[in-house]
């Protein structure tokens, strides 16, 4: 039980088995200097065993401050056999290793990233970093020992694993589909295909335990379908070996987690694990230039002699943005009061009492083209309006059609327009560079806001003609002439009853 605690530290404590740079020293030289390279780890240096230094060769050894055994007493030659026999991997011989050295003990010294630790007497040592020091940092311990015979350079070797967070843009009325890449638009409603990626660190097989987990966290605007999720391993689709938790524990949209991908046989140094899944811009979109924020970092074990693997790094966050935007359409008409030599007179007013529907054109997949209604707006008699926004748009073919028209007023012809918009396809944080709009028919002109991920454009409509009329004042003498003859034979009715009623 005493020895697999050691052993459990051991891991824990992040052991290295350094590459060295033995220097030139003479016979017979007591001390030396153990160097330590400027990658912001502090190292911890445990002497194992003592002894007199000849050509390379360790003799007279003894047991080290951090020895199993009694200080400055022999060390048993069954133990030295032992040691020698050691062969096979790093592992392997640390397993061996791992027997004669007390690492819950205090150690012989420390040394400082960039600094050197001097007067080091000839021995065999071992040296790790710091217990903890990485836990949660984009960092990773590494796995060697070193046999102190002379000056040593400290050369650890450590890796990390790399992740990457990309969503694919997609132009519904082109069928035009982007590579992967890190900002996109879309309509509300739409389901939008995201990727996630991470590469296997390249000191895998060093790990006896791989915790591997996938941390997304979405904005509001986008609502995470689980259903959707799938998970290859350099490509070739896997169902078994993680779990997908939505929402998560630690308060993530969902993780994808691989509680240790040892058990996944495919998986080895290099390895690819992709995840990729939809999710549904929704009605709480954010439209505009601050976008709907998707993010991920990744989580891996940090520690290949932690036997359980649970001492973790974690990666910077990787971000990608889908953006949306609105159309506003205000309905106007020419005033009939209008006076340009009048400051102030404005020549258009809002003109309410109009309806509007907007369709997108939607490419056919192997079949026709179709117009898809966005939204329709009916009149309402109790408030009529002069303005029409139709929120949650993205790139595409537009048709505006008037559905309902003031009276009085010429209902305009359907106008088609495009919508297009510029994003940044790769950087750290994607910005909405330009959106602009422009009319394939009819005259509509549109004003942009980049901010609030506004196209705005003024309808005229025009009031019907007063048609020209013929014959000048002939009609009201008619008009006049015949009510005369009314009145006249009133009288003359009245008149005639009268004398009746004397006879």
């Amino acid at each position: 039980m005493k020895h697999a605690k050691r052993f459990a530290s051991i891991l824990l404590a992040v052991v290295m088995l350094f590459a060295l740079s033995v220097t030139a020293f003479a016979d017979g030289e007591t001390a030396f200097t153990i160097t330590a390279p400027d990658n912001g780890h502090t190292y911890e240096i445990y002497q194992i065993f003592t002894g007199d230094l000849y050509q390379g060769v360790l003799s007279n050894i003894k047991w080290g401050q951090n020895g199993t055994g009694t200080v400055n007493t022999p060390v048993p030659n069954t133990v030295l056999a032992e040691l020698e026999a050691a062969t096979g991997t790093d592992s392997a011989k640390l397993d061996v290793i791992s027997r004669y050295v007390d690492l819950e003990s205090a150690p012989y010294n420390t040394v400082a990233s960039g600094a050197s630790l001097t007067d080091v007497p000839a021995g065999y040592y071992l040296i790790k970093d710091v217990d903890r020091a990485l836990a949660g940092e984009n960092d990773s311990y590494t796995t060697y020992l070193v046999k102190v015979v002379g000056n040593v350079d400290i050369t650890p070797k450590a890796a990390v694993p790399s992740r990457e967070k990309k969503v694919k843009d997609i132009n519904d009325s082109t069928g035009a589909a982007s590579s992967w890449q890190d900002s996109a638009d879309y309509d509300i409603g739409d389901a939008v295909p995201f990727q996630l990626k991470g590469t296997v660190a390249s000191n895998y097989d060093a790990y006896k335990v791989y915790q591997f987990i996938f941390h997304d966290q979405e904005a509001a605007g986008l609502t995470f379908n689980a259903g959707s999720v799938k998970v290859y391993v350099d490509g070739t689709p896997i169902t078994e070996g993680y779990t997908v938790q939505s929402p998560a524990a630690d308060g993530d949209t969902f993780d994808v987690i691989f509680t240790d991908l040892k058990q996944i046989a495919s998986v080895h140094a290099g390895s690819v694990i992709t995840v990729e899944y939809t999710s549904t811009l929704n009605t709480g979109a954010i439209h505009g230039a601050q976008g709907n924020r998707n993010e991920m970092y990744l989580e891996y074990s940090n520690n290949p002699n932690d036997a359980q693997g649970s001492e973790t790094g974690k990666t910077p966050k990787d971000i990608v943005i889908v953006f949306t935007y609105k159309t506003i359409i205000d309905k106007i008409t020419k005033n009939p009061d209008y006076d340009a030599a009048v400051e102030g007179s404005e020549e258009y007013i809002a003109l309410n009492g109009a309806a509007f529907k907007l369709e997108k054109l939607i490419k056919g997949d192997g079949a026709e083209d179709t117009w898809v209604q966005v939204k329709a707006f009916t009149v309402d008699a109790q408030n009529p309006v002069s303005s029409f926004t139709f929120t949650g748009l993205d790139d595409g073919t537009y048709k505006l059609t008037e559905t309902t028209t003031p009276n009085g007023y010429n209902t305009i012809d359907p106008i088609e327009f495009t919508v297009a918009a510029t994003h940044d396809e790769l950087a750290d944080v994607p910005t909405l560079t330009a959106l602009t709009g422009e009319a394939a028919t009819g005259d509509l002109t549109f004003t942009s806001n980049l901010s609030e991920g506004s196209l705005t454009a003024k309808v005229i409509n025009n009031a019907g003609s007063t048609l020209p009329e013929t014959g000048g004042t002939g009609t009201t003498i008619f008009y006049i002439l015949g009510s005369v003859l009314l009145l006249g034979a009133a009288v003359l009715l009245i008149t005639r009853r009268r004398m009746h009623t004397k006879d």
